[in-house]
């Protein structure tokens, strides 16, 4: 027979270090997020702009405007990315 979890312990928690209370996931715009990680140079848009090259690479005149460092990606990830409590 399989012993309970003494009370006011939580179980996965016991085993997973990494949940807890102070937990957070990225934000969907955030640059580890579902919609930003894909403007990342591993991402699907981010990554067919570097496999094309020249100005679309990640340090190109229009690629570097959509890193978190650029006007566009940096505007973005500033007011809508962050993390957000689970």
């Amino acid at each position: 027979m399989a012993s309970a979890p003494a009370p006011g312990t939580n179980a996965a928690s016991d085993t997973n270090p990494a949940i807890g209370a102070s937990d957070s996931k990225p934000k969907m715009f955030d640059k580890e997020g579902a919609v930003g990680k894909q403007f990342t140079e591993q991402g699907a848009i981010g990554g067919m702009g570097q496999s094309i090259g020249g100005p679309l690479d990640k340090e190109g005149v229009i690629g570097k405007q959509f890193t978190t460092e650029g006007a566009i990606g940096g505007t973005v990830e500033s007011m809508m990315g962050g993390q957000k409590p689970k």
